[in-house]
């Protein structure tokens, strides 16, 4: 190689090399931490959307808690879950034994009950773009009002900021940007259940994340969001349904899965009948016995009251939930057909039922 083409790329070797610095903790008193603040507090631009029924105190309650959770015990990831739904403690106390940070934000998706019988709208986005500026604060749909400070992405942002100040053992300033206008999206494992997943799928193919981790979802059945380019590449998101679950048994799951393109990534695995890495699919169901509920069937997925045990007494589904937050994402399956048993054009099929009676 010439002199003058090795110096021109040195730079690149050392560009290519300089990876960021691991995060470490210098915690004294070494623990697992649970911290809570109300968002109305920490940001005052915040306001109630009652239109959509969403307040900040409800029954006499304050209803704008936010939680994160952080183990300064564990060796950090260096990542941080943004969950979008209400809080789930054993949920976090997993995550952060995985030695990520989590936080659950208040934002304004309280909209859902109102708009949910108008989908799929004229463009086959209407719940799409509702849950775009939910989780966005810009202008996505005519439907509903939200501003920056009411949605997710900077009600997240202000908490973690005042995390960052508030809570130093805990190393929060990692996931802010450099310029300090928001939050780095790419060390963020986004996720949620029901309502929660589907509004984490829908970002994620708005903005690019670390990870998608999707439980009992997404749905929005007769919309068409689920396909379009995306953001975060397809084999970041992973999905974990029970098989009585109303939405898998409807066909919505599998749907928004094959739409996304999971089906890239491996088969649908039982992991009742599997073990980790289950294939290195991005499609996980379970038919553990959940006495036929198709409602606990539907939460059961998330560790919890509805979750199942075995005979020890412990959670069934430990491994599962560990893989669907470490995975490696570029560790895939092989690519399978399109499932035919999976009804793609819902919309088609409703009207086919209502057509028949």
């Amino acid at each position: 190689m010439k002199t003058s083409a090795l110096f021109l790329l040195l730079p690149c070797l050392s560009l290519a090399n300089a990876a960021e610095p691991a995060l470490t903790f210098s915690d004294p008193k070494p623990q697992r931490y649970d911290v809570t603040a109300r968002a109305s507090e920490i940001d005052p631009r915040t306001r109630e959307h009652p239109e959509i029924e969403f307040v900040f105190n409800k029954n006499g309650k304050p209803a704008d808690v936010e939680h994160a959770a952080v183990d300064t015990r564990v060796a950090p990831q260096g990542k941080l879950v943004i969950w979008l739904m209400g809080y789930p403690g054993p949920l976090f106390d997993r995550v952060t034994g995985y030695g990520l940070h989590a936080i659950q934000v208040h934002y304004a998706n309280g909209w859902f009950g109102k708009f949910g019988d108008k989908s799929p709208g004229t463009d086959g986005q209407l719940l799409g773009n509702i849950r775009l500026e939910a989780a966005t604060g810009e202008d996505k749909s005519p439907l509903v009002d939200i501003p920056k400070p009411d949605g997710m992405m900077e009600r997240a942002f202000q908490f973690v900021k005042w995390l960052a100040k508030n809570h130093p053992q805990g190393r929060w300033e990692t996931f802010l940007a450099a310029d300090g206008k928001g939050l780095r999206w790419d060390k963020v494992i986004i996720s949620g259940a029901s309502h929660g997943s589907t509004t984490a799928a829908r970002f994620a193919k708005y903005q690019k994340v670390d990870r998608v981790v999707m439980f009992c979802g997404p749905r929005d059945q007769y919309e068409s969001w689920q396909g379009l380019p995306s953001a975060t590449p397809a084999n970041r998101y992973f999905g974990f349904s029970h098989v009585l679950d109303g939405g898998w048994s409807g066909g919505h799951y599998c749907r928004s899965w094959e739409l996304i393109g999971l089906h890239q990534f491996g088969p649908i695995v039982n992991i009742d009948d599997a073990k980790p890495p289950f294939g290195n699919t991005r499609r996980l169901i379970t038919k553990a016995d959940v006495k036929g509920d198709a409602n606990r069937a539907h939460s059961s997925v998330v560790p919890g009251k509805a979750s199942p045990l075995d005979a020890s007494g412990q959670f069934l589904d430990e491994a599962v939930w560990r893989y669907l937050f470490n995975q490696p994402v570029d560790v895939v399956g092989d690519p399978v057909p399109p499932d035919e048993s999976c009804l793609k054009d819902l919309p088609h099929e409703a009207k086919k039922k209502k057509t028949s009676k």
